[in-house]
């Protein structure tokens, strides 16, 4: 199963029907991820929710004049196809309108991010 592009469609899905938040079963990866998202103002919020399991994370939605503030979300990498990126080669997303969020050995960061600490890593998706 592919967890990255459940989280995805989750937030893809609560965008559309316009929700205040969203929760998703919690992992170090999402919520590495939705911190950049709220870093980078696609996202109100993000908080840990502790359960008798793994846990789950309260994401809360942005809209400004009843937009969305993430446009869209794209899967990159997938677990049957892995998508890599020199330092050099890092994508740009709508020429610098989007973000890339990338896995790296320094951790999870932006395209911008990686492109300054000179690092590859796997693609894990594009948001603009």
């Amino acid at each position: 199963m592919d967890t990255i592009g459940d989280f995805l469609t989750r937030l893809r899905n609560a965008l559309k029907a316009r929700h205040k938040y969203v929760i998703v079963p919690a992992s170090n990866l999402k919520f590495a991820m939705s911190e950049i998202l709220r870093e980078q103002g696609y996202i109100e919020s993000v908080e840990r929710i502790e359960n008798d399991k793994q846990g789950d994370l309260r994401i809360t939605l942005k809209y400004s004049n009843g937009n969305p503030a993430i446009i869209g979300l794209k899967r990159i990498s997938t677990p049957g196809l892995r998508r890599y990126s020199k330092a050099s080669e890092t994508p740009r997303v709508l020429a610098g309108l989007g973000i890339a969020i990338i896995s790296t050995p320094q951790g999870v960061m932006t395209d911008k991010q990686a492109r300054q600490m000179n690092v590859g890593g796997e693609v894990l998706c594009h948001i603009w």
